[in-house]
């Protein structure tokens, strides 16, 4: 064979590999999504709607899994991600509005919402209140009287501390019921699903969660009636019979934004390789399916889009809890 002839095929074999190479380098090796909870609840279910999109659509090399990473309601998570591995680009870490809310008030230790790489959006969700069908509450309204003429008759439980997002949903309700938020009742777990547990077992009245995890407790049967959800319109599907607050003359909106974000020292090329997978994913039958089946409402966003909404929302919420004097001068 002519040396020409070995140089072409030579060239021809190098660029046949490339593009399997470069596949492998880009591709994520062992896929895991970080749920910084327990088993249920909210941060389970946006690994859920990864893992199961990933798997559904093939964009993915090796299946991904789920690991739990209990504590601090994100902040465990968030440090471990930051401090031990910054630049695995293996990782994705389930984030919402809540995570939002405790970093705008330093509940993250020293680290910021500037600390990581914000990847992307898988849908949005809105606030609820939740009660056992046998409560005394039938309407918003009752629980509000209720509220406003006893306060230490409702307890409200929820998976997150004071100063969390379904705290502070609670701390609205009670000022709008003119009760100020100090002589509430509030009893605070670590998950969605040990708060929902609580409630079911009578040891708080009222549940706060977001209405997707309000959804999977009905399709999973449990004994509890949705009195009113925190958005703008009435939602589709399971709560279309549901109320808003503001129908029933409260005027509660909390949006909550669920997605993910990855260690601050991922390469830009990894990186852009999950920014472009989510990309894939918004657009695909399966990925609308799953979203919908969660409970979740459209919210595309990824890479720079996603950064500029979340540093804009920790700026906002670093105002609202300020107003609850949650913030130390």
């Amino acid at each position: 064979m002519s040396i020409i002839k070995k140089s072409l095929l030579s060239t021809l074999f190098t660029c046949l590999l490339i593009p399997s190479l470069a596949h492998a380098q880009k591709t994520p090796a062992k896929p895991e999504c970080i749920a910084p909870a327990q088993p249920g609840g909210g941060f389970d279910l946006t690994c859920r709607i990864a893992v199961n999109s990933f798997q559904q659509t093939n964009l993915l090399d090796t299946p991904m899994r789920t690991i739990y990473m209990p504590g601090g309601i994100g902040a465990v998570a968030y440090n471990n991600i930051i401090n031990s591995r910054p630049a695995d680009p293996n990782a994705i870490v389930a984030f919402s509005g809540g995570s939002l809310l405790n970093l705008a008030q330093g509940k993250f230790g020293k680290y910021s919402s500037k600390d990581v790489r914000w990847l992307a959006a898988v849908g949005s969700d809105y606030g609820s209140i939740v009660v056992k069908d046998d409560s005394p509450f039938k309407d918003l309204k009752s629980l509000m009287d209720t509220l406003s003429s006893d306060p230490s008759k409702v307890v409200f439980g929820a998976g997150g501390s004071v100063g969390s997002q379904d705290w502070m949903t609670a701390a609205l309700t009670a000022k709008a019921a003119g009760v100020d938020y100090k002589k509430m009742r509030f009893v605070a777990f670590e998950g969605g699903g040990e708060s929902a547990t609580a409630l079911r077992g009578g040891h708080v009245q009222v549940l706060i969660t977001g209405v997707a995890e309000a959804r999977g407790l009905i399709e999973g049967g449990a004994p509890v009636r949705v009195l009113a959800v925190f958005s703008d319109d009435r939602l589709p599907g399971v709560f279309e019979n549901t109320p808003t607050a503001k129908e029933q003359g409260y005027d509660i909106v909390w949006s909550i934004i669920r997605g993910f974000y990855v260690g601050p020292k991922v390469s830009d090329a990894d990186y852009n390789w999950w920014v472009n997978a989510f990309n894939e994913l918004y657009k695909t039958e399966a990925f609308r399916k799953i979203q919908e089946q969660q409970g979740l409402f459209v919210f595309d966003k990824t890479g720079k889009e996603l950064d500029d909404y979340v540093q804009a929302q920790v700026q906002r919420f670093q105002e609202l809890a300020d107003s609850f004097g949650l913030i130390k001068k």
